[in-house]
């Protein structure tokens, strides 16, 4: 049975896919600060989140990073699907940078000290776009 990703992918895919497993793990049992402050940000970037309670949202935010980090790290997973949900979680972390005052200089997308953390999530949108954008396999074709 031939796996659905190619040789190439599986350094990116194995990188990106331990640090987000290992990040939703570390939120699931949020205590009740980190579950406001993670939520505040996250409501500031994205009003409509405001109708969530900060439990619940810090609750779904760790359930979906682990399962994007297990369709990461899982070989069966295509690459391009796996990919496509890297790109769209990696987008909504860049939103949140974006929109956030202090963590970019003010007109410009450079980061500002308090910023560089969030910016860096800049290199998981790179990483799901090579996944996502990817020539899919061909048959007798890696």
């Amino acid at each position: 049975m031939k796996l659905p990703l190619k040789a190439h992918h599986l350094p990116v895919r194995l990188a990106t896919g331990a640090f987000i497993l290992n990040s939703g793990w570390d939120k699931r049992d949020a205590d009740q600060d980190t579950a406001q402050g993670l939520h505040g940000m996250a409501a500031g970037a994205y009003p409509f989140l405001d109708k969530v309670a900060p439990a619940d949202f810090v609750k779904a935010l760790s359930t979906a990073e682990m399962a994007l980090g297990a369709a990461l790290l899982l070989p069966i997973v295509p690459s391009r699907l796996a990919g496509a949900g890297l790109t769209a979680f990696a987008a909504g972390l860049l939103g949140v940078y974006l929109r956030t005052p202090g963590l970019h200089h003010e007109g410009s997308v450079r980061p500002t000290p308090d910023g560089i953390g969030m910016a860096k999530d800049s290199f998981l949108l790179g990483a799901g776009l090579t996944l996502l954008l990817d020539r899919p396999h061909r048959v007798g074709r890696d």
